[in-house]
């Protein structure tokens, strides 16, 4: 197979373009024949060293992909070869080539393509479990996600506004904010220029949001903490900011009855990321079957353009995923 190994750690330009042995499903997984992968910042981070994959999991990058089941490990049921599918995976995405446990794979919707099922797990998996099952969102709630323009943004705000929540965000131009307004976000925040806690405070009348999801921490952390209303929960899943230690006010989360929360997805089990998996079908995939929401694609590059592709993640200019492709007809 074909494939991106990161030579060493550093830039865009330790990426590098193999070829390997191709790859054999062991029990419960699927070998799949990768039409087309997404990139996200866990592979940026991966790429210079601070995010490594877990024990057993593929040392190619990579946390997502859509193909066709090339083959069938031991003990799978409910996949047969040739099914169209996206999966989760741990590593190897960035490949011609993708094994990827049964549980953490899901049906291509009819209505997506390959270029936009290949942006459809990582950001799907992420949203769902943090901002409706963490994060306990309810219909007619305020909703404030950082990083609006980006994939999980993206996601965030369609799947909130579609099941009936106020949503607010932040972005760092005035053309993303406006991205980020025409997918349903009520008001987006240019974080350089405004101070989003008194733009959310003013938006709710002095109450505040009851969710937000962010992807910063650092000093992000007291700003998040200022902006919640009582009873509100603050998510944390990304450290953008660079920072892992923040503080906060004791008497803020007493008095404010705050929950405070965060998780990352890729070390989680199988089986966690299975039920998420159920969880997706059976609540979010009827909704881009009938075109309520959908992965905003930015741009795809051919897959030995995995460095090029990175250097544009890197400059943030996107709104939405950028996605590999393995054929220059996609």
């Amino acid at each position: 197979m074909q494939c991106i190994e990161i030579r060493s750690f550093g830039g865009p330009e330790v990426l590098r373009a193999v070829d390997r042995d191709d790859p054999e499903p062991g029990p419960g997984h699927l070998l799949i024949r990768v039409e087309a992968a997404g990139i996200n910042r866990p592979d940026v981070l991966q790429r210079r060293g601070r995010y490594p994959p877990p024990r057993g999991a593929s040392d190619i990058p990579g946390l997502e992909v859509a193909g066709t089941v090339a083959a069938l490990g031991d003990g799978v049921q409910d996949w047969r070869v040739g099914d169209r599918v996206c999966a989760l995976v741990a590593g190897g995405g960035y490949a011609t080539l993708c094994v990827a446990p049964a549980p953490q794979c899901l049906p291509v919707p009819e209505a997506l393509g390959w270029i936009e099922a290949g942006a459809l797990p990582e950001t799907f998996f992420t949203v769902w479990t943090n901002v409706f099952e963490r994060g306990r969102l309810q219909p007619g709630e305020v909703a404030f996600f950082h990083g609006g323009s980006s994939g999980i943004g993206t996601t965030a705000i369609q799947l909130a506004v579609v099941r009936g929540a106020r949503v607010f965000v932040t972005a760092g131009s005035d053309e993303k904010c406006r991205a980020c307004e025409a997918l349903g976000a009520e008001r987006a925040v240019n974080y350089r220029t405004e101070d989003f806690v008194e733009v959310v405070r003013d938006l709710t009348d002095g109450r505040g949001a009851d969710l937000i999801l962010d992807i910063v921490g650092g000093d992000y952390f007291a700003r998040n903490v200022a902006a919640l209303a009582t009873d509100g929960r603050l998510v944390e899943i990304g450290l953008m900011g660079g920072s892992a230690s923040a503080t906060i006010s004791l008497a803020d989360l007493l008095m404010r009855r705050l929950t405070i929360t965060g998780s990352t997805l890729r070390a989680r089990s199988v089986e966690e990321k299975g039920a998420i998996a159920l969880s997706l079908r059976r609540e979010v995939w009827p909704l881009i079957e009938q075109g309520r929401v959908k992965p905003i694609v930015y741009r795809t590059f051919p897959l030995a353009e995995a460095a090029a592709a990175h250097r544009m993640m890197e400059s943030s200019e996107h709104v939405g995923k950028i996605v590999l492709v393995t054929s220059p007809s996609l």
